[in-house]
């Protein structure tokens, strides 16, 4: 089962590490809400550290010393995400060999931190709202009456669900329910000032003697970071395992940081369109590769379908509809065609380019990519 559920002890202490101003925001706005028993809902991008400020709201508020439990929704399949969420009974489904407490359960009298709640499907969005009216749960497959729990949801999402919410997609009830208290997770290129002191906590954890010359640290502290701080948390590991006896230099870093220690850093204020553009400026620059970058985000889960859509769509608008051009503006080999539309097929991000040719080509390339997916 692919699901991250952990239940952290109440002595759990979150470390934040920073004093930045945009930083300092968004901790003082947890601190109020912490005092208050209502829903927190924490907004940002990918990799800022959403998890970690809801341990420190649960840290801070009159249940620290409940049990937390945290649960990824878009880890989880649908048809299995009630039963992480209420619990079942032995017998109730395939693989229920026993009874099993559900994460609202686990947590009475704690918090729950519902992980990207925005990837919630129609029906658990209505199970979740019922229970957030009641406080009421019965696991699955149980006859017995309900049961009652107390617990103070957390959620978090990288998308925009209030725009979720005008198409339909999210309803708008659970939305208001959630959002009692939103808290913004400021990205790291909005809090340059902590990058410093962030590289030498991470640094003093890996166990390894990390030092860094001016230079490197200068191109650390200009890096856009688009993965922000759990992006800077790998590349210090890596770094740690790389370098020894010696300070790391600009040659050691990784070629996307040490190629632009100028380059303009550009702050938009919707999350997709930042982190496309980031990604398609350093493929067309050839500062990236699409199956060492892009690929890597996208199966780490830093880069959503949405977002992998919109750059493909980006690189057909400028190959005028053509996947062969994509691959020559993205700087890839034209062998990696039929494995590029393998991948999009296989994870539903495949575009269809017609709509971006001017004219009707004399080969219907959409009819050759489905013939040759569907020969895979």
């Amino acid at each position: 089962m692919m699901q991250e559920h952990v239940r952290a002890s109440a002595d759990t202490k979150p470390i934040i590490i920073g004093s930045s101003l945009a930083l300092r925001r968004a901790l003082e706005l947890a601190s109020h809400a912490a005092a208050k028993n209502v829903k927190v809902a924490i907004t940002g991008e990918s990799g800022v550290g959403k998890d970690v400020l809801a341990r420190f709201v649960h840290a801070h508020s009159s249940r620290a010393n409940g049990p937390y439990v945290a649960l990824n929704c878009a880890g989880i399949a649908e048809t299995l995400l009630e039963s992480e969420l209420f619990g079942h009974v032995r017998g109730s489904f395939t693989g229920a060999y026993r009874d099993k407490a559900g994460s609202f359960e686990l947590a009475h009298q704690g918090t729950v931190f519902l992980d990207e709640i925005g990837d919630m499907g129609p029906r658990m969005q209505a199970l979740l709202l019922r229970f957030l009216e009641t406080g009421e749960i019965r696991r699955v497959g149980s006859d017995t009456a309900t049961t009652h729990v107390d617990v103070r949801i957390i959620s978090a999402t990288n998308r925009n669900l209030s725009e979720m919410v005008r198409k339909g997609q999210f309803r708008e009830d659970l939305y208001y329910r959630v959002h009692v208290v939103q808290i913004e997770m400021p990205p790291l290129r909005d809090r340059r000032e902590d990058i410093r002191p962030l590289i030498e906590h991470m640094a003093r954890k890996t166990g390894e003697v990390l030092a860094f010359s001016d230079a490197a640290m200068r191109l650390l502290e200009a890096y856009r970071w688009p993965g922000n701080v759990r992006e800077l948390q790998n590349i210090v590991e890596q770094l740690a395992s790389l370098v020894h006896d010696r300070p790391v230099e600009p040659h050691d870093l990784p070629a996307a940081i040490a190629s632009r220690p100028n380059a303009p850093v550009e702050i938009l204020h919707d999350r997709r369109r930042t982190i496309v553009n980031d990604l398609y400026d350093g493929l067309t620059s050839g500062e990236l590769h699409f199956w060492d970058d892009v690929h890597r985000l996208f199966t780490q889960r830093d880069l959503t379908r949405a977002d992998l859509r919109h750059l493909i769509r980006r690189g057909l608008m400028a190959s005028s509809g053509s996947y062969r051009g994509l691959l020559r503006q993205f700087g890839m080999a034209q062998d990696d065609y039929k494995t590029l539309l393998n991948f999009l097929a296989a994870h539903e991000c495949r575009v269809d380019s017609r709509r971006f040719r001017g004219d009707s080509p004399s080969i219907d390339e959409d009819r050759v990519t489905r013939s040759r997916v569907a020969s895979r």
